[in-house]
């Protein structure tokens, strides 16, 4: 990073210090755009922000923070509520915080993914992306995704230790993406590179963060552009042939939405699904009666796929607009407001769930709102719960036994997704058990 950019960094940063300070003294709590409060449990934090002030204001947003369950959930069903991007750039003072926050300006091109715009336009994208994630569709991939999970154990170390996010967890689901939108093989690993360095913008970035993502996201479209002019020629039986064929079908699909929708598809079905994985290991292994019951019960896998993602949720927060003056549920919500929903709190909101900070891996309450709700809700949550169950089955299958390597989780620093960087595993095999008895 060049000296001119460590320094604005460094003044953003102080900046954020002081208004949170003042947050601080105003309300008895801050919120932390940059989510640094605590990588290890940001759980502490969001239950005081609940307890003390659910519907905080805060002017780093600038805007509220809301924390409990029904708040977040009825906000993100409000049609009131922006969740466009390019609405942001009429309002100087929002244009003006993403700038402070590292975050770059919307496309201009139409290359806005559908998670980030408003009906009539995410109607009409949703309705083209859906066709390769109906039930039946997911269903059909089961086997697969069963071959690719055994495949990718099989190559782990046979020395007791495993990696599980760059060894299991994420090029599982990226394999999987990358075969659903045609990608060759060659290319798999290059696919994950992008979509680990695109997700750099989410977060509260310097300038080689966004630097960084830029840059891979301009080598994704590049890249794609090649398998789009191939797929005109020869359309294949994959989801990047069918965006094709709707853009050449006169539904309006121009090359910066193909590309923006690829693009949320890469992130959306691998890093989410990597974190899922990660993340609920390590709620296993910090709870070892569970993954006990899990193993004596190997029924109760789906319900555990729901509890992970209640419990640590891959995704933390997403946000909505007022684009005009409103009331929400008892809230005056002025023009130009930005809410930040933190869905991570929601999930554990003692209003609606039991016991919400213990890990229950037979839980039955299964509205956590990881994958959103409304019109915005996840195209691809069957296919992550079907990965996350067939994931966790594959583990408990292969290994007998469990275990962190010593020392600290290093988490991940993106705001928005949650996940550790790597996680070490020491692990023994029942295949190399049942040899060593013979």
């Amino acid at each position: 990073m060049k000296l001119t950019e460590r320094l604005t960094h460094a003044g953003i940063l102080a900046g954020a210090a002081v208004a949170m300070s003042y947050e601080r003294l105003r309300y008895g709590v801050a919120f932390d755009p940059r989510g640094s409060a605590d990588r290890d449990d940001p759980y502490r934090h969001y239950r005081r922000l609940r307890e003390i002030d659910p519907f905080h204001r805060s002017p780093l947003v600038p805007g509220y923070v809301l924390t409990r369950y029904h708040d977040v959930m009825d906000a993100l069903g409000d049609a009131r509520l922006s969740s466009d991007e390019r609405n942001w750039k009429r309002y100087p003072l929002i244009a003006a915080r993403r700038r402070n926050m590292g975050l770059p300006e919307p496309y201009t091109d139409g290359g806005t993914g559908m998670l980030r715009i408003d009906p009539p336009d995410h109607t009409r994208l949703r309705s083209l992306v859906s066709r390769a994630f109906t039930p039946r569709a997911i269903e059909r991939m089961r086997s697969r995704v069963e071959d690719l999970a055994q495949q990718w154990l099989a190559r782990s170390s046979n020395t007791g230790e495993i990696e599980l996010v760059s060894e299991f967890a994420a090029p599982l689901p990226v394999t999987i993406i990358a075969e659903m939108l045609g990608v060759p093989p060659e290319d798999h690993e290059r696919f994950r590179h992008w979509s680990d360095e695109g997700v750099r913008v989410l977060g509260f970035g310097n300038g080689d963060d966004i630097r960084r993502s830029l840059i891979a996201q301009a080598e994704l479209r590049s890249y794609l552009e090649e398998i789009v002019e191939k797929r005109r020629r020869d359309p294949r039986d994959d989801l990047l042939s069918g965006l094709v064929a709707a853009e050449e079908d006169g539904d309006s699909l121009t090359a910066g939405e193909l590309f923006a929708q690829t693009m949320l598809i890469l992130v959306a079905g691998n890093e989410t699904t990597t974190n899922l994985i990660s993340n609920g290991m390590i709620a296993l292994l910090r709870n070892p009666e569970q993954m006990e019951r899990l193993r004596a019960e190997p029924n109760l896998i789906p319900s555990a796929v729901n509890e992970f993602l209640r419990y640590d949720s891959p995704v933390q927060l997403t946000s909505r607009m007022a684009p005009v003056d409103l009331d929400f549920n008892g809230h005056s919500v002025k023009k130009g407001d930005q809410l930040v929903l933190l869905l991570g709190a929601a999930n554990r909101d003692p209003a609606v769930f039991t016991d919400p900070e213990r890990l229950d891996v037979a839980r039955d309450e299964e509205r956590a709102l990881s994958f959103s709700h409304g019109i915005h809700y996840c195209l691809g949550a069957q296919l992550a719960r079907l990965e996350g169950e067939i994931a966790f089955r594959a583990l408990l299958d292969t290994f007998s036994e469990i275990r962190l390597v010593d020392g600290p989780i290093e988490w991940g620093d993106n705001t928005i997704l949650r996940g550790p960087k790597k996680l070490p595993l020491r692990v023994g095999r029942k295949t190399q058990e049942r040899a060593s008895a013979a």
